[in-house]
């Protein structure tokens, strides 16, 4: 259900019965529940047209608009807001079909094709925290857009190919000689280290190191092979981290930078005949005016080096065409960090004049901030290095294990494992999407396992406290009886939150912003708990059909979260 859609529906209906054509719908929540739940601002827009007063608008407004069904009262307050106060009869039967569907009344979408291109690490070394923004998120967004019914097209955007390639097969080309693939590259991060030394020093090295990248990039058969089997032992070091996160990126997602090497030659081609790219000191450049710095000098996008190499640029037009054209997507979200936000408004801009894209796809970057460590400055380890992203999942989880030990539980030793895991992985998942993504934020290990407050821990916590009021009462929440009668204000309250669910994922699947749907469940969860306090279940002397009403309330309350954290990416747990 969802009430926004409906409410403006209504009150477009009550404007056309007005003889108002093409006016601004305005409804928005309303701040305070004293004003009702919803809010229709328009009348004051209408003065100037009808020539009226705002408040004689708003009265005949709410005259005309059909909502005795939904509202309970319409009030006409201020200068002509109509503040809308929803109907108890009417939440009880929206919450009731809710429980008893599957998708929890949340309508499909019209199906669109979508790619999202996250988490894109590169294949020469190990995933480091630096990745797990995109990762997550990435994920996060396209598990709401599938859920909403779209045809989702994850990219692995992998960094498989260039200059640094050369270096690190001669590398493995003498290390295959005493041992297997797997053993030389169980690390890739001293794997690539012992490269870059024997590059800088020694003495030969970096000319064959050039002499395999000019192999590799003209097909030499020995030398791809040698470049498939380091991509091979690169990505199962990626799949580690996926399986550890609880992502969904496969293998057949991956679609690594050398797959559009047939195509850049064409891509520079088409921009030189259609008098885009212009050669300029030896290289092919576009001059972008539209981004023209304060002088006026047009903005500057290289697609091609002078001595013949490509660029992120030409690989990313390639990736748009392909995209585009063979995969038809109508919409394009790339998830990167927000320093690279230039480079792909410079990317759309070029893309859009070539034809690459038609004009009703959209080329969507979405930038998020930086993961900071206590001190303000980018994470790092103690000694200034790069955390592998594998560690710190490790740590989290072992950090987990304590914390719930110390607690008191009758958890056994394999149930204390499962728990540990999913509260540490979902506690470091959580921190990151409770965050807007377009903002850096700090890592704590202390905030983010707490189970108080917007966290993890906490919206878990809430889930199991549901399940163990359903075990005590001894009722089976899948065969219960549904029939929900919504009184106090405090039912009133969460209800309403409940319905919101639809306007939230629409929310997240417009702007790629999972930090809404975090928000939400956490005021779900704090909701449920003041509707726990205020409204006792299993008290003696509660009547058995206001017992049945709240545990049902309650019910919806458990699925809401669950699917919620599963949009997530963060398991639920029957108990903690």
């Amino acid at each position: 259900m969802n009430i926004h859609a409906l409410l403006v529906n209504r009150f477009t209906e009550a404007l056309q019965e007005m003889g108002v054509e093409n006016a601004p719908v305005p409804v928005s929540r309303s701040a305070r529940p004293e004003f009702g739940e919803y809010q229709f601002n328009g009348a004051m827009a209408l003065a100037k047209q009808l020539k009226q007063k705002p408040r004689d608008i708003a009265d005949k407004i709410v005259e005309t608009v059909k909502l005795d069904d939904i509202a309970s009262k319409l009030e006409v307050a201020g200068p002509g807001f109509i503040n809308v106060h929803l109907n108890d009869a009417w939440l009880s039967n929206q919450c009731e079909l809710s429980l008893t569907d599957p998708r929890l009344g949340i309508a499909k979408s019209p199906e669109q094709n979508i790619v999202v291109d996250y988490s894109s690490p590169n294949l020469a070394k190990e995933m480091h925290v630096g990745h797990l923004r995109t990762t997550i998120i990435g994920d996060a967004v396209v598990k709401v857009l599938e859920f909403l019914g779209h045809n989702v097209i994850r990219q692995n955007h992998m960094g498989d190919w260039g200059t640094q390639f050369g270096m690190l097969l001669a590398h493995l080309s003498d290390k295959l000689q005493e041992e297997v693939a797997e053993t030389a590259l169980s690390d890739l991060e001293d794997f690539y280290r012992e490269a870059k030394v024997r590059f800088d020093e020694e003495e030969g090295f970096a000319d064959r190191a050039r002499e395999y990248v000019v192999k590799l990039q003209g097909g030499d058969a020995q030398c791809l092979a040698l470049w498939e089997k380091f991509i091979d032992v690169s990505i199962a070091h990626s799949e580690e981290v996926y399986d550890k996160l609880n992502v969904s990126l496969t293998r057949k997602d991956i679609m690594g930078e050398s797959a559009y090497n047939d195509d850049l030659a064409n891509v520079i081609s088409d921009l030189k005949a259609k008098g885009i790219a212009v050669e300029d000191q030896g290289a092919q450049v576009v001059f972008i005016p539209e981004l023209a710095d304060k002088e006026g000098n047009p903005a500057v996008y290289i697609v091609q080096k002078s001595g013949g190499g490509y660029l992120y640029a030409t690989t990313d037009l390639a990736a748009m065409r392909y995209r585009s054209g063979k995969l038809n997507a109508d919409r394009t979200l790339i998830l990167t960090d927000a320093r690279q936000a230039l480079h792909f408004k410079q990317t759309e801009i070029v893309g859009r004049k070539a034809g690459f894209m038609k004009e009703e796809q959209t080329y969507e970057h979405c930038p998020f901030g930086m993961m900071l460590g206590s001190d303000g400055k980018p994470f790092k380890t103690r000694t200034g290095g790069t955390v592998k992203l594998v560690e710190l999942l490790d740590e989290a989880v072992e950090r987990a294990g304590k914390l719930i030990a110390e607690r008191d539980n009758d958890l056994s030793e394999s149930e204390l494992k499962e728990v540990a895991r999913k509260v540490g992985i979902g506690a470091v998942k959580y921190a990151d999407l409770s965050k807007n993504r377009t903002t850096d934020y700090m890592f704590n290990w202390d905030s983010m396992l707490s189970f108080e407050g917007n966290t993890a821990p906490y919206l878990q916590y809430a889930y199991t406290r549901v399940k163990s009021l359903f075990r005590k009462a001894g009722v089976d929440m899948a065969t219960m009886p549904v029939d929900i009668n919504i009184v106090e204000k405090q039912e009133h309250a969460l209800a309403v939150l409940l319905m919101q669910f639809e306007e939230v994922i629409g929310m997240v699947s417009r702007e790629a912003t999972p930090h809404v749907l975090c928000t939400y469940l956490y005021d779900v969860a704090s909701a449920f708990m003041t509707f726990y306090e205020a409204c006792p279940m299993l008290k003696e002397g509660i009547e058995p059909a206001v017992r049945d009403s709240r545990l049902a309330l309650s019910a919806l309350v458990a699925k809401t979260l669950e699917k919620g954290l599963a949009l997530l990416g963060i398991e639920t747990l029957e108990k903690m």
